[in-house]
C-alpha cells in the first residue's frame, strides 16, 4: 500500500518539476548565467559597469525604483485602510454602494489606468485645459507627469490592495477584543493602536507586498509618464531593443533581489510575533452614526469620491466615441459615433489583437487550471521531499516582476533547448502564452491549495475504503469540490493575462500582438478615439470575468495570494 502511494506521489510529481525546471527554474539560471557574460567570457564586468561611476543611469533607475515603490506603499495605505476602517465599521446611508465603487479601481488593467489618467490630467488633458478656459488662465494650471503623475497612477490602481486585505482582516476581528479594552478604560484611539492595529499587521504585511512588488514592476506609468525620468523597469527594456542582453540580464538580476529581499523582510517582519486571536467572538458589527452632519458629510464625501474613482472610466467610455482625426488640435473632442466599435468588428486588422487576447489568455489558463489543480494536491495532500522547494519554484514567477519574467524567456529560448524541442520560441506566436502561463501559475495553486487545506483527508479516505480507485476518486469526490478554487484563480489569472503589458512589451510578434500593445500602437498614431475603444474592450472582458468570479464562486476580487 505504501509503495503504492509512493508510486502515484511519483508520478504527480514528474510533470510538475519537469515543467517547473523548465520554464521557471531554468529561465532564471539562463538570465543569472548570462548576467555574468561578456563578449562570451565570464566575468563580474556587467556588475562593474552597473555599480561603477560611468553607470550614474542605471544607479538612478536602482534608487528611483526602490523608492517609488516605497511611497506606493505609504500612498496606497493612508488611502486604502481609512476606506477599509469606515466602510467596515460605520454604517451611513450608500455605504454599500460606496464600498462597491472603492474596488473600481481594480477593473482597469495598468496601461488603460495610465492612459485614462493621461486624458484626464495630463498636460493637454480635459480637466486642466476645462479650468484654464472657466478662468481664463493663459496656462493649465496642473498637470501630471513625472514622479507625481506615476505617485498618482500607483496610488488610484494600488490602494485596493489594501483596502480589500485591511476588510477582511477587519471583518474577522473578534469584537469583543475591542470591547475589553474599551472597558478597561482605554480611548477610541488606544484601543485602535493597541488592539485592532497590531491584529491587522498580516493583512497590512500582505498588501504591503503586493503593492511593492507591483510598483517595482511597474512599467505602464513609467513608460508614459516618466518623461526621462529612470525607472530599472524601463531600463530593461531599453537594453533589451538595443540588443544588450548582458547588462538587461544584469538589471533583472538586480531588479529580482530588491523584490526578494523586500519579500523576505516583510515575512520576518511578520512572524516576529504572533498575530493569533484567543477568543472566539460574534463577529464584525458596524456603528451607526447618528450625528446628522457627520452622516451627511461621509454621503458627500463618499459621493465626492465616487466621482473621482469613476472619472477615468467615464472618460476612457466617452472617447471610445470620438471617430479617427476628429480630435487633433482641438482641446475638447468635438465629434462622436460608434466608428471605432464597428470597425473592430468588420476590420479583420483591427479584430486580430482582441481574437490574440483571448485566444492566449485562454490557452495559457488552461494549462494553468491543469497544472494549478494537480501541483497544489501534490502541495497539499501529498507528503515527499523537497516539498518546500516545489513550493518555492511555484512562487518564483509572482515573485519577480514581469519584465523580469519576460527576460528570463528571451534569454532561454532564443535557441533550441529540450524544453522547446529543440525550437526557438522567440519570435514565435507561442512564446506569450507561454508567458502567461508561467507568470500566473501561483494564482491558481494558491487558490486551490486554499481550498484542499479545507478538505478533510478522511473524504478521500472513505471513497477509496469502498473500493474507488485513486482517479476515480479524485475526479467525482476531490475534483467537485475544489472547483470553486480552481476556476476563481483561473478567472484571476484570465483577468490578468488579458490586461498584461509589460511581458508582452518585451515578447510580442506582428502575428501575436494582443490588446495592450494595439493600444500602444494606436497611441502613437494619435488615434486615440481606437486607443479607448480596445481600453474598453479590455474593461469589459474584465468586468464581465469579475461579475461571474464574484456571482458563482464568492470571489470579490481579493488577490489569491
Amino acid at each position: 500500500m505504501l509503495k503504492a502511494e509512493k508510486r502515484k506521489t511519483l508520478l504527480l510529481l514528474i510533470p510538475i518539476v519537469l515543467i517547473l525546471v523548465g520554464y521557471v527554474l531554468y529561465p532564471s539560471l539562463e538570465t543569472l548565467l548570462e548576467s555574468f557574460k561578456k563578449s562570451g567570457s565570464l566575468t563580474l564586468q556587467n556588475y562593474i559597469d552597473f555599480f561603477g561611476p560611468k553607470a550614474q543611469s542605471n544607479l538612478e533607475a536602482l534608487w528611483n525604483s526602490v523608492y517609488i515603490s516605497l511611497l506606493s506603499v505609504l500612498f496606497s495605505a493612508l488611502i486604502g485602510v481609512p476606506l477599509a476602517y469606515i466602510f467596515t465599521r460605520y454604517h451611513f446611508p450608500g455605504r454599500s454602494f460606496f464600498s462597491g465603487i472603492a474596488i473600481m479601481p481594480i477593473v482597469l488593467p495598468s496601461l488603460v489606468g495610465v492612459m485614462a489618467f493621461m486624458w484626464l490630467y495630463g498636460e493637454v488633458g480635459l480637466i486642466p485645459n476645462m479650468i484654464k478656459d472657466i478662468f481664463n488662465l493663459e496656462e493649465v494650471p496642473f498637470s501630471i507627469g513625472g514622479i507625481t503623475g506615476i505617485l498618482i497612477v500607483h496610488a488610484y490602481t494600488m490602494y485596493p490592495y489594501f483596502y480589500m486585505t485591511v476588510s477582511s482582516a477587519l471583518n474577522n476581528v473578534d469584537p469583543s477584543l475591542e470591547e475589553s479594552a474599551a472597558s478597561l478604560g482605554s480611548g477610541r484611539f488606544g484601543v485602535f493602536w493597541k488592539v485592532t492595529f497590531p491584529l491587522l499587521t498580516p493583512a497590512l504585511v500582505a498588501a504591503s507586498l503586493l503593492v511593492f512588488m507591483v510598483s517595482m514592476a511597474s512599467f505602464s506609468a513609467p513608460f508614459l509618464l516618466a518623461g526621462g525620468f529612470r525607472v530599472l523597469s524601463l531600463q530593461i527594456y531599453f537594453s533589451k531593443i538595443n540588443g544588450n542582453l548582458e547588462m538587461a540580464a544584469t538589471q533583472s538580476v538586480i531588479l529580482s533581489i530588491i523584490s526578494i529581499s523586500f519579500l523576505l523582510f516583510m515575512r520576518w517582519f511578520q512572524n516576529r510575533k504572533d498575530y493569533r486571536m484567543g477568543t472566539k467572538g460574534i463577529g464584525a458589527h458596524r456603528s451607526e452614526v447618528s450625528n446628522p452632519f457627520l452622516k451627511w458629510l461621509m454621503v458627500t464625501l463618499g459621493v465626492m469620491a465616487m466621482i473621482i474613482l469613476l472619472l477615468p472610466h467615464a472618460v476612457l467610455a466617452i472617447l471610445s466615441f470620438v471617430p479617427e482625426g476628429s480630435w487633433t488640435w482641438q482641446t475638447y473632442p468635438t465629434a462622436f459615433n460608434f466608428e471605432n466599435y464597428r470597425l473592430l468588428f468588420e476590420d479583420p486588422t483591427i479584430w486580430d489583437p482582441v481574437r490574440n487576447s483571448l485566444f492566449m489568455a485562454f490557452v495559457a489558463c488552461l494549462g494553468c487550471f491543469l497544472f494549478g489543480m494537480i501541483t497544489s494536491y501534490a502541495l497539499v495532500k501529498r507528503k515527499f521531499i523537497g516539498k518546500n522547494l516545489l513550493d518555492i519554484l511555484v512562487m518564483i514567477p509572482w515573485a519577480l516582476p514581469a519584465t523580469v519574467v519576460g527576460m528570463n524567456l528571451i534569454l532561454a529560448f532564443n535557441k533550441g533547448t529540450p524544453f522547446s524541442f529543440g525550437q526557438v520560441l522567440v519570435g514565435t506566436y507561442w512564446i506569450l502564452p507561454l508567458a502567461y502561463f508561467v507568470r500566473f501559475i501561483p494564482l491558481v495553486v494558491r487558490s486551490t491549495s486554499a481550498v484542499l487545506e479545507q478538505l478533510d483527508d478522511s473524504i478521500e479516505e472513505a471513497a477509496q475504503s469502498l473500493g474507488a480507485k485513486w482517479l476515480y476518486t479524485f475526479r467525482r469526490v476531490v475534483l467537485p469540490m475544489i472547483m470553486p478554487g480552481v476556476l476563481s484563480g483561473t478567472l484571476l489569472a484570465f483577468v490578468q493575462a488579458v490586461g498584461e503589458f509589460p511581458t508582452s512589451v518585451l515578447l510580442y510578434t506582428l502575428d501575436n500582438r494582443p490588446i495592450s500593445i494595439e493600444i500602444m500602437n494606436q497611441l502613437r498614431l494619435f488615434n486615440l478615439g481606437q486607443a479607448a475603444a480596445f481600453g474598453m474592450i479590455q474593461v469589459g472582458l474584465i468586468a464581465i470575468v469579475m461579475i461571474i468570479s464574484y456571482k458563482f464562486f464568492g470571489v470579490k476580487s481579493e488577490n489569491t495570494l
